[in-house]
């Protein structure tokens, strides 16, 4: 059967510019139609399809929703595929990175919950930044090395984000 297309599954044109809420609406809409308990009085191989489409469902709709998950999609279904923990080589952005890790480690020390909040806003204004930097030059062939590392850098700020999310909860509590 093999894995369709995560755009074609949504009857979306592959771009990195998703409306999430027609996403979320759609993916509502898919997954009751391919629910598996849907199949649950159909054979074996039916049942085994809609499992298939149900992951397949799932599956995309993540991807897509997350904006460094769908850059490094549009980048493989050009046929290049990022490794998903590829290192970044860039010497400012490395810097760049060391700043915010000892920032976020003060911050925890401090138990700096006012703190963490500016620094969550400021690392969403930088994420926000590269998602429209990759936005420009993803289509571009001549800019396929800067569209990867935009890649890279997205997928360090989303672990990043998960990071500042946990230390928050655990101050919050």
């Amino acid at each position: 059967m093999g894995n369709p297309c995560h755009y074609a599954l949504f009857d979306l044109q592959p771009d990195f510019d998703v409306d999430l809420n027609d996403l979320s609406v759609r993916y509502r809409n898919l997954a009751r139609q391919v629910h598996p308990d849907r199949f649950a009085d159909a054979g074996e191989s039916e049942q085994r399809q809609a499992l298939e489409r149900s992951a397949n469902l799932n599956e995309a709709y993540q991807t897509l929703k997350s904006p460094a998950r769908r850059a490094r999609y549009l980048l493989s279904l050009d046929g290049h595929d990022l490794p998903l923990e590829a290192t970044v080589q860039d010497p400012a952005f490395l810097m760049q990175q060391m700043h915010w890790r000892e920032e976020l480690e003060e911050l925890h020390e401090r138990a700096d919950l006012a703190g963490v909040t500016a620094f969550k806003l400021r690392l969403k204004d930088a994420q926000l930044a590269l998602d429209e930097r990759f936005a420009q030059v993803w289509r571009d062939a001549a800019l396929r090395e800067e569209a990867e590392r935009l890649v890279r850098r997205m997928q360090f700020l989303d672990k990043l984000s998960q990071e500042v999310r946990q230390l928050e909860e655990r101050l919050d509590d």
